[in-house]
């Protein structure tokens, strides 16, 4: 029997079959796929197959994980050289994106796109809370809709508080498995409970000391849309750190820089020194943002084998 998983425990798994049977779930024996070094054998959003136990208990055995068509991962908190799957088998990303309490770097929102862009998932940006946008903000978000839109990222606004443009929001998450991203306190567990108001998510609000986003929601979890399509909600995260690839793949995940790095002289160009260098060029020339070409520059220099 196929079912996905819609909720991971550590050791125990809630799933849902297409006819709507939900089953706690167990490991049976070990599981090693796809020679990912991961933290977690299953994710939410695995497609299981499941054997119910006889007993009638609601209780399943997972015998089997399908292969995921993708996944996301981040670099897992305990185990520096292991991965955290975060989900799998999304087709978007909703990277939600505060200006204000929280405040979300832009470094932070270059290393989420990265990190979808490489596991060819589609990334949509929203910016939360414009409501308590002041002249500062609204030029700064003015220019980050300008950057990204450039580099081919979907931009929108919205405000939960005033009610502003979550229509827009309702309509792309149609049919759609929707992977919410961010910080704690940009809004993901308050957007959630306005799609689906019986769940009742916790919000917290944003610690006075540090301005960071309160943590809400322990583990990812998947809940399915009343119009069609599901969504996960997952635990905020404070930093994301870019591992598990060559420094000099990172460029081809900057869709504005992959358009043009077959024209570099080189064919490994870093973009930094090298002459005749396509990237920098457009850079100069004001093809590029500055700004992300700045990121692209920071997370190169965060990587394994920084000397150039």
């Amino acid at each position: 029997m196929l079912s996905r998983v819609y909720k991971s425990t550590g050791s125990w798994y809630i799933t849902k079959t297409d006819e709507g049977a939900i089953f706690n779930a167990r490991i049976k024996g070990v599981f090693k796929i796809d020679d990912i070094n991961s933290t977690n054998p299953i994710a939410v959003g695995d497609i299981v197959e499941i054997e119910p136990e006889k007993d009638n208990s609601g209780n399943a055995v997972i015998t089997n994980i399908l292969d995921r068509k993708n996944y996301i991962a981040r670099s897992s908190p305990h185990h520096k050289m292991q991965h955290h799957i975060i989900a799998s088998n999304l087709d978007q990303v909703m990277l939600m994106v505060t200006l204000k309490e929280p405040k979300t770097s832009q470094g932070f929102i270059d290393r989420c796109l990265v990190s979808a862009e490489a596991y060819h998932i589609p990334a949509i940006i929203v910016f939360n809370k414009t409501d308590l946008y002041k002249e500062k903000e609204m030029m700064m978000y003015e220019k980050l809709e300008k950057i990204y839109y450039k580099a081919g990222y979907p931009v929108y606004a919205i405000s939960m508080k005033a009610n502003e443009n979550l229509g827009v929001i309702k309509s792309l998450l149609k049919d759609k498995i929707t992977l919410f991203f961010g910080h704690s306190g940009t809004g993901k567990s308050t957007l959630i409970n306005y799609l689906l108001p019986q769940l009742s998510l916790r919000t917290r609000e944003v610690s006075n000391w540090s301005g960071k986003g309160m943590h809400t929601t322990t583990f990812a979890e998947m809940f399915d849309l009343p119009s069609g399509g599901r969504i996960i909600d997952t635990p905020g995260i404070r930093e994301f750190a870019i591992d598990d690839m060559e420094r000099s793949e990172l460029s081809h995940y900057f869709p504005e820089m992959r358009a043009l790095i077959h024209a570099c002289r080189f064919n490994n160009c870093l973009h930094i020194e090298e002459p005749g260098c396509a990237v920098k060029d457009a850079v100069e020339k004001g093809n590029i943002y500055t700004e992300r070409y700045i990121s692209y520059y920071n997370i190169l220099e965060s990587m394994p084998g920084n000397n150039y």
